[in-house]
């Protein structure tokens, strides 16, 4: 069983699904342990790209910083 631990508990790790899109498209989707959905991705064309897209998106969130430009942050500042 792949998880990590935190607070002395074990926790499941979201994971990637890659689906097939129409005749010639893939898409890949992020769900969290629970199922839900925390992100969907655009088309691809080739599986390739997908899992190049999936790549990114590891290497990326671990040290993305947020960035906040809803309303409510421009106010609050």
């Amino acid at each position: 069983m792949r998880g990590s631990i935190q607070g002395g508990t074990a926790t499941m790790a979201g994971r990637f699904e890659i689906l097939k899109d129409g005749e010639d498209g893939y898409r890949f989707r992020l769900t969290a342990a629970d199922g839900t959905l925390v992100a969907e991705s655009p088309r691809f064309k080739h599986l390739k790209a997908v899992v190049a897209g999936i790549n990114a998106v590891r290497e990326n969130a671990a040290t993305g910083i947020v960035v906040d430009h809803s309303k409510t942050a421009r106010r609050a500042a």
